[in-house]
C-alpha cells in the first residue's frame, strides 16, 4: 500500500496551493482520509479529514481557508489552500485510516504518505 502526495511548492503569502494525495495498492472503502502537518521542532498535527461518505472535518487554525475532498473512483484525497500563511509552512502528510475521521484525528492511523513540504514566504 502506498500513498503518494504531490503538489507541494514556494507560494508567497496570501497564495494557493493544491495537494493531491494517490492512494494505491488496496481499495479505500470505508476509509477516512484526510492530511496533517508537521513543522521544525513541533509535533505532526492533524489539518482535515474525509470520511468514505464525503463528511468533512477540519483544525480551527485551517477551517474555511484549506478544503479537503476526494474521488473515490481514483483513490485520491486533495487539499485545497487558499490564503496561506506563514505558519501553514510545513510538510504535509496523506493519511488513511480504517473508519472515521474521529479515529484519523487520534492519529490512529493506518497508512502514511511521505509528505510534501509547503513553504510559504512572508
Amino acid at each position: 500500500v502506498q500513498l503518494v502526495e504531490s503538489g507541494g511548492g514556494l507560494v508567497q503569502a496570501g497564495g494557493s496551493l493544491r495537494l493531491s494525495c494517490a492512494a494505491s495498492g488496496r481499495t479505500f472503502n470505508n476509509y477516512a482520509m484526510g492530511w496533517f502537518r508537521q513543522a521544525p521542532g513541533k509535533e505532526r498535527e492533524f489539518v482535515a479529514g474525509i470520511n468514505w461518505g464525503m463528511m468533512t472535518y477540519y483544525a480551527d487554525s485551517v477551517r474555511g481557508r484549506l478544503t479537503v475532498s476526494r474521488d473515490n473512483a481514483k483513490n485520491t484525497v486533495y487539499l485545497q489552500m487558499n490564503s496561506l500563511k506563514p505558519e501553514d509552512m510545513a510538510v504535509y502528510y496523506c493519511a488513511a485510516t480504517l473508519g472515521t475521521i474521529a479515529r484519523l484525528r487520534s492519529r490512529l492511523v493506518d497508512y502514511w504518505g511521505q509528505g510534501t513540504q509547503v513553504t510559504v514566504s512572508s
